[in-house]
């Protein structure tokens, strides 16, 4: 069926301000990945899952400006020991990163394989993005597959002794990139993985990644600091027999951020947890948008989700479980929630259950509310000011999504960034 001429307007524009890499083993995917974005056209407000965020900034031919935001505060994850690979503004910077080589991990450079004829990133590049399509068509991840300039292959082979961190820095203000990631951990292999930084002006990022059998990943991102930035994110996940994937996020700042998080559960025994905590101020849009497909037995899985909203600033969450046929014994939790700060923000939700097994266990909720003003008035008789007696309530909202973080010394980061972020604005 044709694209409707506005969509078909768009989608070309677009399409004719990017030059498709040429060669290498990656080739394939490419052109299947453009044939999907000509086919599904760039998203616009009519698509259903784009009723609530306006795509429009994400998609034209035109970036818009960013300024870049300059702050004596520290980076996130500084003190911690870690396998540095900078990226500014979507380009590999070698001289900022470490050398790329950590015992049980191997990490390539996406240019630099893709040159080869044969390599194991062919099997997971594209490949669980176009998987992902399905029931929901996701065409900025497709048009990343296409158009990826840069980014790296992981291969998890045993538990290395530092997380591997991503570094995104920002010094252009009309900078445009789009990165690709791909991911494979080995059985029995366990790693962690940080993301952190602004990226660019208008940021495309997708990360796919495939957990073999007893198989762990930890993921744990912030984004920040650059508050005219624009993104739009998506992690695919596969997930083998007694895998583990736990994935956390951190959003401060942003005009517009969109993450995407698309898990399908293949095996028995798996678990698959998906968190966010959010403060947004001012003009600021959040989107989650997660769908976590069960398709095996005894599978767990939970999305939790929080924002604290304030002067005008809009969430929204559109989470969706889908237990199929067969994947008795599901386990599937999700609870979005947010506190609303004034009368000016808004929070828009669309929690969603799709269950085709009989012997499963599945909830869903989604509330938005005020600050506790019987708590506040605690706080305040005991001596607290005001200000501060706000903030103890807002990280206690957050605290169960903070909670999803297994290591304690990067929870703790977060609630530091988290108190430091809403001191500067008390």
């Amino acid at each position: 069926m044709a694209l409707p001429e506005q969509k078909q307007t768009a989608t070309e524009a677009r399409l004719s301000a990017l030059s498709l890499p040429e060669g290498g083993c990656l080739m394939a995917a490419r052109r299947a990945a453009l044939s999907r974005v000509q086919t599904m056209g760039l998203p616009t407000r009519r698509d259903e899952y784009w009723k609530y965020t306006r795509p429009d900034t994400l998609v034209d031919a035109a970036v818009p400006t960013a300024e870049v935001f300059v702050s004596d505060e520290a980076p996130m994850f500084d003190e911690f020991d870690r396998l540095k690979i900078v990226f500014v503004d979507g380009v590999f910077d070698a001289d900022a990163s470490d050398d790329l080589t950590l015992e049980g991990v191997s990490v390539e450079r996406l240019v630099e394989l893709a040159a080869k004829d044969i390599h194991w990133a062919t099997d997971l590049y594209g490949v669980l993005e176009a998987r992902g399509q399905t029931p929901v068509e996701r065409p900025l991840a497709a048009l990343n597959s296409a158009f990826a300039t840069d980014g790296v292959a992981i291969h998890v082979t045993g538990k290395p002794s530092k997380p591997i961190s991503f570094i995104y820095k920002h010094l252009d203000a009309n900078s445009d990139a789009i990165l690709h990631h791909v991911v494979r951990v080995d059985a029995g292999a366990e790693a962690t993985i940080l993301e952190n930084g602004p990226a660019a002006a208008r940021f495309n990022h997708v990360m796919e990644i495939d957990i073999a059998d007893t198989g762990t990943l930890h993921h744990v991102r912030a984004q920040g600091r650059d508050h005219e930035r624009r993104a739009a994110t998506h992690v695919f996940a596969r997930l083998g027999t007694e895998s583990v994937y736990k994935s956390f996020t951190l959003t401060v700042n942003g005009v517009l951020t969109r993450n995407d998080q698309v898990i399908e559960i293949t095996g028995d025994d798996a678990v698959a947890h998906v968190a966010g905590a959010c403060v947004g101020d001012g003009d600021f849009h959040h989107d989650d948008t997660v769908f976590i497909t069960h398709d095996a037995l005894n599978g767990e899985s939970r999305q939790v989700f929080k924002k604290v909203l304030r002067n005008g600033a809009t969430g929204v969450f559109q989470g969706k479980i889908l237990v199929k046929e067969g994947a008795q014994k599901t386990d599937g939790y999700q609870i979005s929630q947010s506190l609303l700060l004034d009368d000016d923000s808004q929070f828009l939700a669309k929690p969603e259950l799709e269950i085709y097994a009989d012997d499963v266990a599945c909830s869903h909720g989604s509330t938005s509310g005020a600050i506790d003003e019987e708590a506040l008035f605690y706080l305040r008789s005991r001596g607290v000011p005001v200000g501060e007696a706000t903030d103890l309530l807002t990280l206690s909202f957050l605290a169960e999504a903070v909670e999803e973080i297994e290591d304690d010394a990067i929870a703790d980061a977060i609630v530091n960034r988290l108190e430091g972020w809403m001191a500067r604005r008390r």
